[in-house]
């Protein structure tokens, strides 16, 4: 078991662990009461109900810590302004109030949707991550963003509220269907690209390890993931310095192709990879970076099972909806795009002013 401290020293007290192992389900609730809970709310992937959820709601009964369990649609149709008023209306209606814990089971979708809950209800209640996705371990469920999606653009609604602990229990992993598993490994690449050349290349030598879920390489790659993204958010946890926009690497064109193939057909992660495909491309055609870095990059993420080319989508979605889509992205200024971009494996930066007749170009790649 690892155990990465997020620090967050502007306010005492809002600091937080983020637990990574096996077995950690079970002690959910010795955590909860220890952090002075004496009543708690389950908001649980509906397909995970019998399984992940009541699992977490036995763990805070034996912890004496009484609950109830609210079930959430899968799916990123979920993630929606909707789906956090039947949250909103049905806290209300069972009596939470400011003491009660909220606990999220799931995926990113129901850890983004009950953060967002979580901060708007009575203006602020406690909260907590118990993801059971590979993208919410090593991505969604720490640094605290929170929100939903709307239909002009995905989480142009939302707030940092940041949980009082993490539980990543990579036992929970091993009935992810496949795919899910593989989308996650699209936000562990990213961190290897613009934070930890030795890590993309670790992935590079354990990839078919990494495929195959052999726990230590799942737990390294949960764990060295965790941690490279909590220092991102102890130096910049709102977005404020630019540090934090690292993590948006792929993110610009991947949102654009989630929203234009509407929210469903692509997963989160075959959505950033083919964005990191194309950052990369976009990079190489200002001279940030050789050729060969696109190729590394490329190769690695096809190799992890994940899509480079837009082509998986039928009809493949066109160059001008997709910037216009990419000019509401919450980085753009003035209606132009910024974009994160490579140096090198293991650094990024913010780049602005980048033509919109070049971006164009880089979205009409067939490859």
């Amino acid at each position: 078991m690892a155990v990465i401290r997020v620090t967050l020293p502007s306010v005492a007290g809002r600091s937080y662990d983020v637990v990574c192992g096996t077995g950690l389900v079970d002690g959910v609730g010795r955590h909860l009461r220890s952090a002075g809970a004496r009543r708690g709310v389950v908001v649980c992937d509906a397909a995970l109900e019998a399984t992940h959820g009541r699992a977490t709601v036995e763990s805070l009964a034996a912890a004496d810590v009484p609950c109830s369990m609210m079930l959430v649609p899968p799916g990123e149709a979920s993630k929606s302004v909707a789906a956090a008023a039947r949250l909103w209306d049905a806290f209300a209606h069972d009596g939470v109030d400011r003491t009660t814990h909220v606990v999220a089971v799931g995926g990113g979708v129901v850890g983004d949707l009950t953060g967002f809950v979580a901060a708007t209800f009575m203006r602020g209640l406690p909260f907590w991550q118990v993801p059971t996705t590979l993208v919410a371990q090593v991505d969604s469920s720490v640094g605290g963003k929170t929100g939903v999606n709307l239909e002009a653009g995905k989480n142009l609604v939302g707030a940092f509220w940041q949980p009082l602990g993490v539980f990543a229990d990579v036992d929970t992993l091993a009935s992810l269907p496949r795919r899910e598993f593989v989308s996650g490994l699209a936000e562990v690449v990213k961190y290897g690209m613009i934070l930890d050349a030795g890590f993309f290349q670790w992935l590079e030598d354990r990839a078919d390890d990494v495929l195959a879920r052999d726990p230590a390489a799942v737990t390294h790659v949960v764990t060295r993931s965790v941690e490279l993204k909590a220092r991102v958010v102890e130096a910049d946890e709102r977005e404020t310095s630019g540090a934090r926009a690292a993590l948006n690497y792929g993110h610009t064109f991947g949102h654009a192709y989630e929203a234009v193939a509407g929210y469903g057909r692509l997963l989160h992660g075959e959505a950033v990879s083919i964005g990191m495909a194309r950052a990369a491309r976009l990079a190489e055609a200002l001279g940030r970076i050789p050729e060969d870095i696109v190729t590394r990059q490329d190769r690695l993420l096809r190799r992890l099972g994940l899509p480079t080319s837009p082509t998986v989508l039928q009809p493949t979605p066109g160059p001008a909806e997709l910037l216009e889509v990419m000019t509401r992205d919450k980085k753009t200024v003035g209606g132009v795009p910024r974009f994160v971009l490579p140096d090198r494996i293991g650094s990024v930066a913010l780049v602005d002013g980048v033509p919109s007749h070049l971006v164009l170009r880089i979205l009409a790649l067939a490859e």
